[in-house]
């Protein structure tokens, strides 16, 4: 039973989002542990403002949530919204695993 739902445009967000390989690694790095912006650029060989944009992408999508911690901003990631993302993927893969069923029979059914 699914008790939440992504709008077609939320997961559209999401799996956008996900399409990239830095964001996925960011996503799993702030699910493990809160990580402040400044030490994710440190991470990742590109520019500060490009990581910022990385961040700013997830957090759109509701993948991660920024915090003000003093001077620096802190990103935690959100696990139900993976949560979700993956209840939907569960939901698609139940339609195929049915559909496949009924070809099965189908040929089976003509076998005979």
């Amino acid at each position: 039973m699914v008790v939440y739902e992504l709008s077609e445009e939320q997961a559209n967000k999401v799996f956008r989002a996900l399409a990239d390989a830095t964001r996925r690694d960011i996503v799993r790095r702030t699910l493990r542990a809160e990580v402040s912006v400044s030490e994710l650029a440190a991470s990742y060989d590109m520019s500060f403002a490009a990581v910022q944009k990385h961040v700013a992408a997830l957090e759109a999508a509701g993948l991660v949530s920024k915090i003000a911690r003093g001077r620096e901003r802190i990103v935690r990631g959100q696990p139900d919204t993976i949560r979700h993302a993956q209840e939907l993927l569960s939901s698609l893969e139940e339609i195929w695993r049915q559909r496949i069923s009924r070809l099965d029979d189908f040929l089976a059914d003509g076998d005979k």
